[in-house]
């Protein structure tokens, strides 16, 4: 009987969560949208990236929106990375270039490079992508900034992946829906933790108030959650979820280069506030104890029960995760959604144990 109390109150925590989460799933598209339409910088960090380059630009050159500059940086690349950009910026007077290169002190830092383009930029609203994203559409850059305002400072977007065939992209996917809901339900209680570079903006009087990534600049990762972590607050902090407001990715295609990319990002978490910390590690730790009691709990407890149990759960989730998976676009995952959660409960276990004796990551 231990054991099935045990089920029950690692079930009771999962849809404690689940509620949380449920304020995200089921929030209207109703903040507050300005009218006054600011001046923007639009920021990209590039580093080999000559490829991506050629198709992305024209595409922010063409967002609906009266009044920006595009800042595009070269971090140190041995492509044609400046040469593509430089040839863009001969036609369109609105790409400002910054051409980083290496020094010994921030040897491949993207938050060198990075503090070198907010520098440039003349505008006070800031947004952000990478190379490697498109827009979902000409208003991305009007649905992202309309959110600022006078107390919103931060805009936490929508960075999402291509659908494609594999069971690697859906698994990359429901991570990536999983995270944004934790992060936009978070932020809408109150408690902002995290956003994703491939889609977010802030002022500059932000960025210096925080004395930009300085608390973090040695560590490779966290240009974005960690930043966020520390200057985002629930008065500051405003959602951007539009599905024009998206931004898409190609996503790996190898599980190598995934597990890498994931333990690269997995580091920054220790670097947390202690109440992020805490809220997200007890939400790991009941998904990895629901899904290691619950066979164990089959075998040797009532199955009638446990059973019981199980699918109380699982309705929750099926209910909460696949209304946020539908709201963001991704609802072929939904069928899939516990499956999912069980193999990425245990991969992200195998990265927590290898990243403990593993060397940080730098940026590429």
């Amino acid at each position: 009987m231990v054991l099935l109390y045990i089920l029950a109150a690692v079930v009771f925590i999962n849809c404690l969560y689940f509620i949380l989460f449920s304020k995200f799933s089921f929030l209207k598209a109703s903040d507050s949208i300005s009218s006054e339409k600011y001046p923007i910088s639009l920021i990209i960090c590039a580093k080999n990236e000559s490829e991506n380059l050629k198709k992305h630009i024209p595409l922010w050159q063409r967002q609906n929106y009266p009044d920006y500059e595009i800042i595009l940086i070269n971090d140190a690349s041995y492509d044609e990375t400046l040469e593509v950009i430089e040839k863009f910026a001969l036609t369109d007077p609105r790409i400002k270039i910054v051409n980083v290169k290496n020094n010994e002190a921030f040897w491949a830092s993207k938050k060198y490079a990075l503090t070198l383009g907010i520098k440039k930029a003349k505008n006070k609203r800031l947004l952000f992508t990478d190379a490697d994203c498109r827009p979902a559409s000409d208003d991305w850059l009007h649905e992202m900034t309309s959110r600022f305002s006078e107390t919103k400072q931060l805009v936490l977007g929508y960075g999402a992946y291509e659908k494609e065939s594999g069971f690697l992209n859906k698994l990359i996917r429901f991570e990536t829906v999983v995270t944004a809901l934790q992060y936009f339900s978070y932020a809408k209680a109150g408690i902002p933790y995290m956003g994703v570079g491939r889609n977010l903006a802030y002022t500059g009087n932000l960025y210096y108030a925080t004395k930009g990534f300085m608390s973090h600049i040695k560590v490779p990762s966290g240009d974005d959650d960690l930043f966020v972590n520390e200057a985002a607050t629930k008065e500051n902090t405003a959602l951007c979820f539009s599905e024009n407001a998206f931004t898409y990715s190609v996503p790996k295609k190898e599980w190598k280069s995934w597990i890498l990319q994931k333990k690269r990002h997995i580091t920054t978490a220790k670097l947390y506030k202690p109440i992020h910390r805490v809220l997200l590690g007890t939400f790991y730790l009941s998904n990895l104890l629901f899904w290691v009691i619950t066979p164990v709990s089959i075998i040797f407890v009532e199955w009638e029960i446990t059973l019981t149990l199980v699918l109380f759960r699982l309705a929750i989730q099926f209910f909460i995760v696949g209304k946020a998976a539908s709201k963001l676009k991704e609802d072929d995952l939904i069928p899939f959604i516990p499956f999912l959660e069980l193999f990425l409960v245990f991969v992200q276990l195998s990265i927590f144990i290898s990243n403990r004796n593993s060397k940080a990551i730098r940026w590429k």
